[in-house]
């Protein structure tokens, strides 16, 4: 009786009297009996539904049912919910389909739909039963009720959870999306929905996502992008996708209405609670839950959170990363999308960002897309700045940013206000990461919103560089061996990224992970706030000291600078905290390691980069190493630029990254209680020890030709002479250009007064050490070498190519002294022999040769002003004491060159004879020899005075009272000649 009923519409209870006009108008047939066959009735039926659903997705006013015919039409499809059969249309259109995938379902209770549901989208399904299905499909999705299992499952959940309002339309109360979204809301609040249910809501929520055409508003908003974009995909969700791919970007533009239809579809179905709704999805990473995710259980929400953390990895395939990217799309721009950020946060939503339920309407004031924003601010807050998150949201916060860091479009907001910055300066950045980098590299060109909030994710960042997804995995090795600690903390705090740049040189580390971390260094260079352990021991004393400075390389200068000049004042208390202090020296040290971190040096040097230093790699501080090296061919900026990076290395050793990078083990042999201050001296002091290593030895010499080159570059020597260089080398200073060095000319000066024995005791001492290190290595006397390099290759090439000099080059100068050309040249090595008369410790190969005469027979004398060098020449003229052979050798030999420099070089003055009689070894010979002179013309004087005073006494006698001239006579008027 019922299948004949339903076999003509005419035999339905008044269905006759509310669709009478609409067949006419729609039409779907005749009303007149006899016209029609009885069995083709069901087509009638048929039409009409097609009508109505057309209605919902067209905006065109002659397609219109009136709503006793909606009502009709609705009742009809409900009342054959239960057996396939009472669908006439339907029945016959999927006979044939009904035996070849549901033969052994039995009908009743909506089996039989169900069944042919699941096989909608079979290859061998027919296009007239997946038409017919659709529209019995559509008609749930405008009244669950059409569905007798969902109904009948649901019932007292409905009930239980007032989905069923009074006051509401009947349209909406019963629309699929209103029930799915009304239960959703309680079993995502911890309420107890039956399992029968949840399982019928899973199935109508997998079959929204699998077909577009289901949701009117979707047909009805993204027309134009489906037909422009995503014809022929209509099946398993492909159009859906398809959208998705669109609104983010991929493949052209999409309207505002379609966006939102398609964001509140997925809330609809919350694909975010159980990867299998997305069946398009659920097929696409199916490899990867096998392999990545098979620890957790199939339709756990962690699954899609698993799919993010192995985005990158070598288990993720393409076409699962295209399909997870465009979900959590939108997933990210409704923060309830992920059920479990929304099941350990909602109590901290509705407390600090004021959120509404999760089916409720949103406030103006705090979008969805603005909630996750709010709830990421008070994760990073501190007790003091105020209320704080649970531990468990903070978490699932941190896990959120982890994922989300790999692509600038799962940040709404950065993507919403930087839309136009980020095809403005990062059009051709399409890898993987690579977008959020590029704005941080233009941080100063973005305008102002988008600079706010790519300035708060990258402070955000300096925190905890976890949430750099894609440099945690390229420095994954690193972390695993040094940095394993620090990784494993719940609270970074900026520890990890630390980590990161002092192990940043080791061999583990590989190129991608360098690269990541020295881009994070150079970003932290734009803004101080982006150094999270700096910001925060220094913040008071910035807002204090340095006030309106913002780039971090300034606020560094300003604190350094305060903190230098305190000290040398010998303030009684430091404007900057002692926790300042200490950042602030991690700071430096890190500044000194890659040029591009010094702002101002790596922009006055671009050029003379490319000229001099084309291949080599930043980082290591080999960039700077490297302009050092080639400091006589850098333009002039950059050479004061270079001056000033190596006059600040010389007074604090420690920010000499090269120096404290090659001598780091034997800094811990010999200097391990040494002051930073004083660590280049202390090197110097066991440079020529048998266990330091050649390396280290190589670069402090290295240094010590730099400090030679001018006086500024050796602190010590600067405060030890401060007096005697203004007194000796004015005229040096004088006429030296404004930041140009002096090529060691101060430092030949007061060498030349240190052999005149005029320099101050503390001065005096320095030079003489600097006279004895240079006398061992011509490579620190810089006027030698500028003068002599040509000398050098051509008499002394063999010793200048020894791998250890021990100052036989400058023994070789001193023996071809006769053939040694260049005017310049030989006047510096006779300065070395004028040196070596005030100090045999100077000259290196005659101290060797007397080292055991000077033990035996110059014991008692101290050393210096030119003492024991008398000594010895002294025991050579006695023929009572006798010298080793080659002491007595070379003494003679160095006589014979004093004795050439004598003729070649004489004093210039009275003061210069003077100091070289004071200075000779055979100073008390040639002052008896003066002394005796001086005698003999004293006893010739006495002798004239008496013979002149009595011939004039004489005279006058004879000639009293004459008038002759009183002038007294000299012996010589007389004839006297001796």
């Amino acid at each position: 009786m019922t299948a004949i009923i339903f076999s003509d519409y005419r035999l339905i209870c008044g269905f006759m009297d509310d669709c009478k006009n609409d067949i006419n108008t729609l039409k779907c047939g005749s009303i007149r009996p006899g016209e029609k066959d009885a069995h083709s009735q069901g087509e009638v039926v048929a039409c009409l539904e097609k009508g109505l659903v057309k209605e919902a997705e067209e905006s065109d006013p002659r397609i219109q049912v009136s709503d006793e015919c909606k009502k009709a039409i609705l009742r009809v499809a409900e009342l054959s919910s239960d057996d396939f059969h009472l669908d006439r249309h339907l029945y016959f259109a999927c006979r044939d389909d009904r035996e070849r995938f549901c033969g052994n379902t039995q009908a009743g209770e909506g089996r039989v739909y169900k069944c042919l549901f699941n096989h909608k989208f079979e290859e061998s399904m027919s296009e007239k039963c997946r038409d017919a299905l659709t529209t019995r499909q559509k008609l749930i999705a405008q009244d669950y009720k059409v569905s007798y299992s969902l109904a009948k499952s649901c019932k007292s959940d409905l009930k239980k959870y007032r989905c069923n309002v009074e006051n509401l339309p009947r349209s909406r109360e019963a629309r699929l999306s209103y029930l799915l979204m009304c239960l959703e809301s309680a079993v995502h609040r911890g309420r107890q929905v039956s399992s029968e249910c949840q399982g019928e809501m899973l199935d109508y929520r997998r079959m929204l996502m699998e077909d577009f055409s289901l949701s009117p508003e979707i047909i009805l908003s993204c027309r134009g992008e489906i037909e422009h974009h995503c014809s022929g995909l209509h099946r398993k969700g492909r159009t859906l996708h398809c959208l998705m791919k669109v609104v983010r970007g991929e493949k052209g533009n999409v309207g505002l209405n379609c966006q939102q239809a398609l964001q509140t579809l997925i809330q609809e179905t919350d694909p975010g609670a159980d990867y299998r709704i997305d069946r398009a999805l659920n097929e696409a990473c199916e490899s990867v839950i096998q392999t990545a995710c098979k620890h957790i259980r199939s339709g756990d929400p962690m699954i899609l959170s698993c799919l993010m953390e192995h985005l990158y990895t070598e288990k993720m395939v393409e076409d699962c990363e295209h399909r997870l990217l465009e979900l959590q799309y939108f997933i990210s721009r409704d923060w309830k999308l992920d059920p479990v950020l929304y099941r350990k946060c909602q109590g901290d939503a509705s407390r600090l960002c004021h959120t509404h339920g999760w089916n409720e309407t949103t406030s103006d004031l705090m979008p969805t897309g603005a909630v996750f924003s709010c709830l990421y601010r008070h994760a990073y807050r501190t007790e003091e700045q105020g209320r704080r998150l649970s531990r468990e949201c903070r978490a699932e916060v941190q896990r959120i940013l982890h994922q989300r860091a790999v692509d600038v479009k799962l940040d709404p907001s950065l993507q919403d206000k930087c839309m136009i910055d980020l095809g403005k300066w990062c059009s051709e950045k399409t890898e993987t990461g690579q977008e959020l980098e590029c704005l941080q590299d233009h941080l100063d060109d973005l305008v102002v919103d988008c600079r706010d909030i790519v300035g708060n994710l990258t402070e955000l960042e300096s925190e905890d560089i976890q949430i750099e997804a894609l440099l945690m995995k390229a420095c994954e090795p690193i972390i695993q061996t040094f940095c394993h600690e620090m990784a494993d903390n719940q609270i970074d705090s900026g520890d990890l990224m630390e980590c990161l740049i002092q192990n940043k040189h080791q061999k583990e580390m590989n190129e991608k992970c360098t690269i990541g971390v020295t881009h994070f260094q150079l970003v932290q260079m734009k803004d101080f706030r982006f150094s999270y352990k700096f910001k925060m021991a220094c913040k008071e004393d910035v807002l204090k000291l340095c006030p309106n400075i913002k780039k971090k390389v300034d606020v560094v200068i300003c604190l350094s600078t305060t903190v230098r000049n305190d000290t040398l004042q010998d303030a009684r208390e430091q404007r900057v905290s002692l926790k300042c202090r200490k950042q602030l020296r991690v700071e430096e040290l890190e500044m000194t390691e890659d040029i591009r971190l010094e702002p101002e040096l790596y922009e006055a040097c671009k050029s003379d980069i490319k000229n001099n230093c084309p291949n080599v790699p930043y980082g290591n501080a080999q960039i700077i190493e490297c302009l050092k090296e080639n400091k006589k061919r850098l333009s002039n900026r950059c050479h004061q630029k270079v001056f000033k990076l190596q006059e600040n290395e010389m007074m604090d050793p420690e920010l000499d990254y090269t120096l404290m990078r090659v001598c780091k083990q034997m800094i811990k042999r010999f200097c391990a209680e040494a002051d930073s201050k004083n660590m280049l001296q202390c090197l110097k002091q066991n440079k020529n020890s048998e266990v330091m290593d050649p390396k280290c030895k190589q670069m402090i010499t290295k240094r010590q030709i730099t400090q030679n080159t001018d006086y500024r570059l050796n602190p010590v020597l600067r405060k030890a002479c401060k007096q005697d260089i203004p007194k000796f080398c004015q005229n040096i200073l004088s006429t030296a250009k404004d930041d140009a060095e002096l090529e060691g000319q101060v430092v030949s000066c007061l060498k030349l007064k240190y052999a005149d024995q005029r320099l101050s005791p503390d001065c005096e001492d320095q030079i003489r050490v600097i006279i004895q290190e240079s006398a061992l290595d011509y490579r620190l006397d810089p006027q030698l070498q500028m003068h002599c390099s040509d000398e050098i290759s051509r008499l002394c090439a063999e010793e200048a190519a020894a791998q250890e000099q021990t100052g036989q080059v400058e023994e070789c100068l001193k023996v071809n002294l006769l053939k040694i050309k260049p005017e310049l040249c030989k006047k510096e090595v006779l300065n070395m022999l004028k040196e070596s008369k005030a100090d045999i410790f100077v000259d290196p190969v005659l101290h060797t040769a007397c080292a055991l005469d000077i033990k035996h027979h110059c014991a008692a004398i101290p050393p210096g002003r030119g003492r024991q060098m008398s000594c010895l020449m002294e025991a050579l003229e006695d023929k009572r004491v006798r010298l080793q052979p080659e002491c007595k050798k070379r003494l003679n030999d160095r006589i014979e060159m004093w004795s050439y420099a004598a003729k070649v070089a004489p004093a210039e003055g009275f003061s210069d004879l003077a100091m070289q009689v004071m200075t000779s070894p055979s100073k008390n010979y040639i002052l008896s020899v003066i002394t005796v002179g001086i005698c003999v013309l004293f006893l010739i004087g006495l002798l004239c005075g008496r013979i002149t005073k009595r011939v004039t006494r004489e005279l006058k006698d004879r000639n009293g009272g004459n008038g002759a001239s009183s002038r007294p006579l000299c012996a010589w008027d007389l004839g006297y000649t001796g």
